[in-house]
């Protein structure tokens, strides 16, 4: 029933009971009992007329829930964007991470295959000078078997260094004399009598010269290659 209908049936009410009433006050000639019958039908009636219709009342609380449910479905699907969002964030950060993990471990496991090499080329290296030196001084060295000597002795990287002072020096001749200084050797020794802190036979060993002057170059000019650069700028070392 709506608000209209329950005004009506109201109105309705309220005309009959004044009608009955009127009625019943002329026959019991009691005027003053007929008007408050009339009063009383009338607030009945004002009464009836103030209740809500219950199909609007169902409405607006469907109303109500279809809103809630609404912005429930908003709040999950928010909800879930945001976790989705997280997961891929993570997920981006973690294959940066493992990247950068393999990256690393790339870069220690080739400088420890380096590292290795190095180790096996120097133990190489002093086998054969270790080789050479317990091999009995030769009377007479061409420089290609000095020049194989040296490569023994002197590091890999540092080889053309050193060769290149040699030949400047000496010219790979290990009994080369300097005829106004005096200077000795293969590395021109001043005196030539410095290189016996490498071995009593300085003077015919030219292995004993050769680790003399990488000794030498280490220490003075922190390699063969240092010594080289002062070399081009003072035709000295």
């Amino acid at each position: 029933m709506s608000r209209i209908s329950v005004r009506g049936f109201a109105v309705a009410s309220a005309t009959a009971v004044t009608t009955v009433g009127a009625a019943v006050g002329v026959a019991s000639g009691d005027e003053q009992g007929g008007v408050s019958d009339i009063e009383f039908a009338a607030a009945d009636a004002t009464l009836l007329a103030d209740i809500p219709a219950a199909p609007n009342a169902q409405l607006h609380t469907a109303s109500l829930v279809q809103q809630a449910e609404s912005q429930a479905d908003v709040a999950d699907v928010q909800t879930r964007k945001a976790a989705e969002e997280a997961a891929r964030v993570q997920a981006a950060s973690d294959a940066q991470e493992r990247r950068e993990r393999a990256e690393q471990e790339a870069r220690e496991q080739a400088e420890r295959e380096a590292e290795e090499q190095r180790q096996r080329e120097a133990s190489e290296a002093a086998s054969r000078a270790a080789q050479r030196a317990s091999a009995p001084v030769q009377s007479s060295y061409t420089k290609a078997e000095i020049q194989a000597i040296a490569r023994d002795i002197v590091a890999a990287d540092q080889f053309q260094c050193f060769s290149t002072i040699v030949e400047r020096e000496s010219g790979w001749n290990h009994t080369a004399t300097n005829p106004s200084s005096g200077a000795y050797g293969l590395m021109q020794a001043l005196p030539g009598s410095k290189m016996a802190s490498a071995g009593a036979d300085w003077q015919t060993n030219p292995a004993t010269q050769i680790r003399w002057g990488v000794n030498y170059m280490n220490e003075r000019y922190g390699s063969p290659c240092g010594a080289w650069e002062f070399w081009q700028v003072n035709h000295w070392y």
